[in-house]
Parts: C-alpha cells; sequence; structure tokens
C-alpha cells in the first residue's frame, strides 16, 4: 500500500524524522491561507501515488499568498502519470544547503533490508546509478539484528560526511530504520534528504509503502487507503479476495497460484507479449470466483487476449474445466480466451473444453504454446 507524502511525513514524525510544517490543501483558497500563515517561500507539491511530480510540473516554488493560489490552481486537477492531483501539500521553505538521497528496502534477492544513501539526491536514483555510481552508499541488514551503531557511522564515513552533517545523517537513518519496522513498511525513501544552512537534517520528501500483508496489525493506516484514487480492477479484486495487480500490457493473465502466474507473465515476455496484469483465482476456484476474475481482468480495456494457464492439483483438470465453461457463460466474454490445462485430469478437462467451449477459446498443451498463441491473438486486435 503506497501512501501520499504527507501521509508517509506524518508517520515518518512518529519515529523522530524531521520535516518541515506543512498543511493538506484541496482547493486554491486553502492554499492561499497556508502559505500566509507560512510567510516567505513556501512548496506547493501535488499529492499523488506516483514519482516524477517535479518534471511533471507537480511541485511550485512560490515566495507570496497569491502566487501559491495561482499555483495551486494550476496544479490541481493535473494529470501525472495517469494519477489526477486532488490534494496539495503547502510546505514552508527551507535555506538548502545540499541534497542527498536516503532509502531503505527489501532486497527480495538478498532476502534483507537494503539501505542506499548517496550525497547525490533530487534527482532519479536510477539517473545517479548510471551515471555516478560509485556515489551511492550500499549495505545489507541482518534482519533478525537490525540497524547497529557501527553501520551507522560506516555509512556516513563511506559517504565522506563529517560533524553536524554526519550526526545528523546517522539520526535520521537510525529512525528511518525504526520506521521500516515499526510500519511493516516495504520501502522508505526520502529524497531529496537536506542539509539546510544551519546544519539541520531534514526530509524533504517522503515514500512509504506497507506491506499490505501485515495491514491486520497497522488499522490506522490501512484506514489511510485512498479508495477514489485506487485503480478500479485492484480495489474490485481486494474486495472479492483476489491477487490482481495491473500492469501496463494487452495480454491479461489468470492463474491458480502465484508461482505459476509469476512464470506465466514471463513465458507471455519470452513470446514477445506484454501481460496486462498478475491475477490468482488460488487453489480450488469455482465458477463464481473463476467468473468474477476474468470480468476483472476484460474490464481493462488495454487487454487484447486472455491466457487462462491452469495446473490440476488438488482441484482436478476436468472440475476446473467445467468451472471455467460456467464462468465464460456468465460473462459472455467475446475476446479470445487461450486456456492451458495440465496436472490431475488435464486430458479430461481439455476434452471437456474442445467438446463445449464456444469458438473464442482455444486451448494448447504447453505453456510457451498458450503463451505464443495469446500474443498473437492480442497483436490481432483481440476486441
Amino acid at each position: 500500500m503506497d501512501l501520499y507524502e504527507h501521509q508517509g511525513k506524518e508517520l515518518l514524525r512518529g519515529f523522530g524524522i524531521e520535516t518541515l510544517p506543512g498543511v493538506v490543501a484541496a482547493t486554491p483558497e486553502e492554499a492561499k491561507r497556508a502559505a500566509d500563515t507560512f510567510g516567505g517561500t513556501v512548496a506547493i507539491k501535488a499529492q499523488v501515488l506516483t514519482g516524477g511530480r517535479g518534471k511533471a510540473g507537480g511541485i511550485k516554488v512560490v515566495k507570496s499568498p497569491d502566487e501559491a493560489e495561482d499555483a495551486a490552481r494550476q496544479v490541481l486537477g493535473m494529470d501525472i502519470r495517469g494519477h489526477t492531483v486532488r490534494k496539495l501539500l503547502v510546505e514552508a521553505g527551507a535555506a538548502i544547503a545540499s541534497e542527498m538521497y536516503l532509502s531503505i528496502t527489501v532486497d527480495r534477492e538478498a532476502k534483507k533490508p537494503l539501505i542506499l544513501f548517496s550525497t547525490e539526491g533530487g534527482v532519479d536514483i536510477e539517473e545517479v546509478a548510471a551515471t555516478k555510481p560509485e556515489s551511492i552508499v550500499r549495505m545489507h541488514l541482518d534482519p533478525l539484528v537490525g540497524l547497529l551503531p557501527y553501520q551507522t557511522r560506516q555509512i556516513t564515513f563511506a559517504a565522506g560526511l563529517e560533524g553536524d552533517a554526519a550526526k545528523g545523517v546517522g539520526r535520521t537513518l537510525t529512525n528511518l530504520y525504526k520506521g521500516f519496522e515499526g510500519l511493516d513498511a516495504s520501502l522508505v525513501e526520502i529524497n531529496p534528504l537536506v542539509l539546510t544552512e544551519e546544519g539541520q537534517v531534514l526530509a524533504l520528501d517522503a515514500k512509504v509503502t506497507v506491506d499490505n500483508s501485515s495491514l491486520y496489525r497497522h488499522q490506522d493506516i490501512a484506514e489511510l487507503r485512498d479508495v477514489e484514487a485506487a485503480d478500479p480492477q485492484e480495489e474490485r479484486a481486494q474486495e472479492v479476495g483476489l491477487q490482481y495487480v495491473k500492469l501496463d500490457g494487452d495480454v491479461g493473465i489468470l492463474g491458480n497460484g502465484a508461482g505459476l502466474v509469476m512464470s506465466t507473465l514471463d513465458v507471455v515476455a519470452q513470446a514477445g507479449g506484454d501481460p496486462a496484469n498478475f491475477c490468482d483465482v488460488g487453489g480450488g476456484a469455482d465458477a463464481e470466483k473463476i467468473s468474477t476474475a476474468l470480468d476483472i481482468v476484460t474490464s481493462n480495456e488495454k487487454v487484447k487476449s486472455v491466457f487462462f494457464n491452469i495446473f490440476g492439483g488438488i482441484t482436478r483438470g476436468d472440475e476446473v474445466a467445467r468451472g471455467l465453461l460456467s464462468a465464460i457463460e456468465r460473462t459472455n466474454i467475446e475476446l479470445p480466451i487461450v486456456v492451458r490445462l495440465d496436472g490431475t485430469n488435464a486430458e479430461e478437462g481439455r476434452s471437456i473444453l474442445a467438446e463445449n467451449t464456444p469458438p473464442n477459446v482455444k486451448t494448447e498443451e504447453t505453456m510457451l504454446g498458450a503463451a505464443q498463441r495469446a500474443v498473437e491473438l492480442a497483436r490481432e486486435g483481440g476486441r
């Protein structure tokens, strides 16, 4: 679950991260009043659940309440990478001496928290990694031990920091790791983390992503979810208990089991296609659940074909085939659907499909063959 900047900052402040004072505004008039309260230079910052706000014109620095009102009027309603700006953060200004980058995330390959720190902040960390990789300090942590004081000193020393800057960054890093653990986060990122001319270290931005699986422990965070900003397919899938993640391609993906679905995405990419989603209907899915999943997947206008990849284990292939036929009949989908069925009673299941499916449903015996067929049908136009 991604959080807005102002939400992330509010949570991180509870762990000792220092930020500038700010007020959330939903109208130009509210932005003007907030700027008048702070006085002097303020930043008008679009609140959207995506990056690239600055490059898109979603962050403006102004010097008066009237300018704040004009800037808010420009930013509100703006589209930034498919996200409509409905709220702003009006934040007090600061005299910045330098900008840095700091994040803690989960390195899934190493199965450990990973700290990234760079004195090159304010730009995409990918750009820094490509042009100045030596400026990024990386450190993996033992999740059973956490961040130890000597590791904090190692990071600041490796970055070449001294004096107040080293102390401030070290304190911020220590508190950020406390937040990372305490929030059950998969990512906490501050870009930029700034050193002011007065020697204060402040978080000028905050990106916080909380593991959805932990939300039962954080009801207060779960309540922060912005339903209006959520993707409609993902929101509906969550309501019915489906594991669904929307992607940018045109081949809809369904499967029974997270591992199988991940493999399906890879095989579609290998066949030259672009997956439109991840959708796991789970083991033992009945006709109603399959029909709901198909409806969600095909409600994405980008989808031009569907690849339904099923492995019959506990649920037999013939049962899956009957459930799929019932689901297709319920949803009345006209898009081409490619079905690969393997495992327990797979031959019986394929026979049932071959004898009863409508013309838009194709069956394939192999995973790669099905992926290639789905990609071909998507290229032919699908709808």
